[in-house]
């Protein structure tokens, strides 16, 4: 190697060698030094340095130029549009220093034998010298050209990456970010192209990237080379690996996993084609498939978690599949630069109230609400018609658009992902943004006034007109410390990690019925009788939703399953108390083919639900079916903080029988630690206390059912809401007694419910009963911990 190199291979560069070959070419060489034995596999391949970019500046006088040209468009004399046009087509014109030339010529020979080849072909990527650094992500700002095979294309790619430095969008970047324009060096990375175009590719983020929960890997995937999935002109599919339980033995801890659109793929080019690459439609077949097997999404996360570790941040990973050997590797590794920068104890929430219909849906960005103006853009070519302040509304970003991004009070786009550069950005800017609706472009028209809602979880909202919004500053630092747990109630799995950085200690209801109504939508005994369902309808639905399950019943299973993990995670290592189905009839019907299943009850509320259900054979393989998921939840995804509870039990002979039917799928309380808890809800439960806790672990107090069925008031009745009061003497003497009973057998006792919320003063009560644990909404958190707090201390004052 020469004394100074201009070219250095990755097995020579470290991670400390940013000055000279620039973040990704430096992260390149670190992994292939220090994480290939551990299984880290990074295409072979080379970089230019910091030096030979200076070289080629120099000898071409093109720091002059570009220093005129600058001074020039800040001065207002032309556009940054003609000044970028100017500097990059001096610098494509510029010829390479002798040294330089045979250096890179020589390296790229040294590489196409390596790898047994006589014109290997490469992938040809900038890594500038202020790249990937802890408070700058510049994403995308520079070209990467693939595909690239022979000594003169790689010469010329070589120049073209070059006065990509000098984009439109590389410019405004730098300037936005206090950056020196001519401060700045470029390395250029040459790789061996990975055959991606016959397998796929993607993004991986060591941490959620909307909520910053740090447990989690996120992946991306798509058929076809990465450019897509980055530049978000595909909607990938999305895979969510909880990190903890990845060196366990045995454990599959995938917690999502949500097909995606893949509505093109990049290709490698036949000759005449005019270009490297194409895109080309995906098959019916590509688009129903997800592009990664279980194994593999949990071989990546395995590679993210070590690459994490090795940097001792969260990292944000390009990947990619070899469609000939199906070796996975990782082609880029940069640090996370926006959830993992996010510090201080406060936590800002989003709250939607009154609203308009909704015109579109797509994956949220960010977790705020933002209404405007919508200014509908087809073209870069016409983002200088942006109005500042508007929705930015289009079908795709790539860095170019990144200028008015900045501008908009939000982003919708037609197609992308949660790793597509106009989620990156819209991260990076604090905007909300939702991305991959499909048909924004097309039902939203310009000036419409809207709002972009992020604050629902994993779904994003349009809707029309300006709606009302409420936005609450909670600081994490003023949480008492409490002797009564203080728990949450907890039942949509997409908006579960906004709380994670809430000091609960766990949480003690979690409603399956609701991954039940908006994830499967089918009911269980539909699934099962497929074969005889009588609903046309209904079977085409429930055809297009089991897509890519064989066994119809599994579909049931695995999504439940899933959904459920993703509480489980927040929650963990504390209990999380999921409450087995608690649908009425009426509520039953109304899924996908339950008609066929459900009598029509005059009074659902006190009929066919809860454990009556779980034993009755008109139910009982339906039921048989949540087990089979708890169990899954446990064993194989790992989730063993999960405890189950029995709602609306009604006598002990019915708790006997609904433990047998749980047992035989394997639910044995006691087993591998499980806990079974039973709702308190019925007058029946408080009078048999002593036998109803001989047979469960807990009690989890529904003070809503319990005052109902105490008071004899229906809770809906207006007539009647005013004398619903769940701190009526006669419902404080069920809970009194109930929490009395339960001690005496070492039997815990929770209550679940608003009241607390509403009420310090029963608050207050709970805790002089000496209740064990108050489950409560989110939002309601902090208000009650406070009120827990005061009673503990009044009580301590007392004695």
């Amino acid at each position: 190697m020469p004394t100074d190199p201009q070219v250095i291979p990755f097995d020579d560069l470290r991670k400390e060698d940013i000055p000279l070959v620039g973040g990704k070419n430096a992260s390149l060489g670190e992994m292939v030094q220090a994480l290939g034995a551990k299984g880290i596999y990074v295409p072979p391949g080379f970089a230019t340095t910091a030096d030979a970019f200076r070289k080629f500046m120099d000898e071409n006088n093109l720091t002059e130029v570009i220093a005129t040209v600058l001074a020039d468009q800040q001065a207002g004399k032309i556009s940054l549009r003609k000044a970028g046009e100017k500097i990059r087509t001096a610098i494509i014109a510029g010829d390479w220093p002798a040294s330089t030339e045979n250096e890179i010529r020589q390296a790229y020979r040294e590489l196409s034998k390596r790898v047994g080849q006589t014109e290997l072909s490469v992938a040809v990527r900038s890594s500038a010298t202020a790249e990937d650094l802890p408070d700058a992500s510049f994403a995308g700002q520079q070209e990467t050209f693939l595909n690239v095979s022979g000594e003169d294309a790689l010469l010329v790619a070589c120049r073209k990456c070059y006065a990509s430095l000098f984009t439109d969008r590389a410019i405004s970047y730098r300037s936005m970010k206090g950056f020196d324009q001519l401060g700045v060096a470029l390395s250029i990375g040459v790789q061996q192209m990975v055959r991606s175009d016959l397998g796929g590719s993607g993004v991986m983020f060591s941490i959620d990237t909307e909520s910053g929960f740090d447990k989690v890997v996120l992946i991306n995937a798509a058929w076809g080379l990465g450019e897509n999935v980055v530049q978000g002109t595909v909607t990938p599919d999305e895979f969510q690996v909880y990190k903890p339980f990845l060196s366990q033995k045995g454990l599959r801890p995938i917690i999502e996993k949500k097909l995606g659109a893949k509505e093109v793929k990049l290709i490698y080019a036949s000759r005449g084609d005019g270009g490297p690459t194409r895109n080309v439609p995906t098959s019916k077949a590509e688009r129903a498939k997800f592009v990664l097997s279980d194994d593999e999404v949990l071989s990546l996360a395995r590679q993210a978690t070590i690459i994490e570790d090795h940097y001792g941040q969260p990292m944000d990973m390009e990947w990619a599949k070899d469609g000939i050997t199906g070796q996975l590797f990782i082609v880029q590794a940069r640090p996370e630069t926006v959830q993992s920068r996010i510090t201080g104890n406060s936590l800002k929430t989003f709250r939607i109230g009154r609203h308009g219909p909704v015109v579109s849906t797509g994956l949220s960005v960010g977790e705020q609400i933002a209404t405007g103006r919508v200014c509908l853009i087809e073209s870069a070519e016409d983002i200088d018609k942006f109005v500042d302040g508007s929705v930015l509304v289009t079908s795709t970003t790539d860095p170019d658009w990144t200028p008015v991004m900045k501008r908009a009070s939000a982003i919708v786009t037609d197609r992308g992902g949660r790793t597509s550069h106009a989620a990156i950005v819209s991260r990076e800017l604090g905007v909300p943004a939702i991305v991959g609706c499909g048909d924004a472009t097309h039902v939203l028209y310009d000036q419409q006034e809207v709002t972009v809602s992020c604050a629902e979880g994993d779904t994003g909202h349009v809707y029309d007109g300006y709606a009302e919004f409420s936005v609450e500053e909670l600081d994490l630092g003023q949480v008492p410390r409490t002797t009564t747990k203080v728990m949450l109630n907890l039942a949509n799995p997409a908006t579960a990690t906004r709380w994670w950085r809430l000091p609960a200690d766990g949480v003690g209801l979690a409603r399956m019925e609701f991954v039940i109504s908006n994830s499967i939508r089918v009911h269980p005994m539909a699934l099962l009788n497929f074969a005889n369902l009588e609903d046309q309808n209904d079977r085409q639905e429930i055809e297009a939703l089991t897509r890519g399950y064989d066994d119809k019943a599994e579909y049931f299973v695995d999504r439940l399953a899933l959904g459920i993990s993703r509480i489980a995670a927040v929650a963990y290592p504390n209990p999380m108390i999921l409450r087995l189905s608690d649908f009425k009839t009426n509520e039953y019907a109304d899924l996908l083919g339950g008609r066929q299943f459900e009598p029509a009850e005059a009074n659902p509320m006190i009929g066919w639900r809860g454990a009556s259900r779980y034993y009755d054979p008109a139910y009982r393989d339906g039921f048989r079916l949540e087990c089979r998921a708890i169990r899954r939840l446990r064993e194989e995804i790992g989730f063993n903080n999960v405890l189950v509870m029995v709602p609306f039990c009604r006598t002990p002979e019915e708790a006997d029988r609904v433990l047998e039917v749980m047992a035989e799928e394997g639910l044995v309380r006691g087993k591998n630690g499980l806990e079974i808890y039973v709702m308190c809800e019925v007058p029946s439960n408080v009078i048999l206390a002593e036998e109803f806790a001989k047979r469960f672990d807990g009690f989890s107090i529904g003070s809503n059912d319990l005052t109902q069925l105490t008071l004899g008031i229906d809770r809906d009745s207006e007539k009647l809401a005013m004398l619903f009061d769940e701190r009526h003497d006669a419902v404080q003497w069920m809970i009194r007694t109930v929490i009395e009973k339960a001690h005496a057998f070492d039997t815990k006792v929770g209550l679940c419910g608003q009241a607390p919320s509403n009420y310090p003063d029963f608050a207050r009560t709970l805790v002089e009963f000496g209740i064990d644990s108050i489950s409560v909404t989110p939002d309601s958190f902090f208000k009650v911990r406070k009120h827990v707090s005061d009673a503990e201390l009044a009580l301590s004052d007392r004695f």
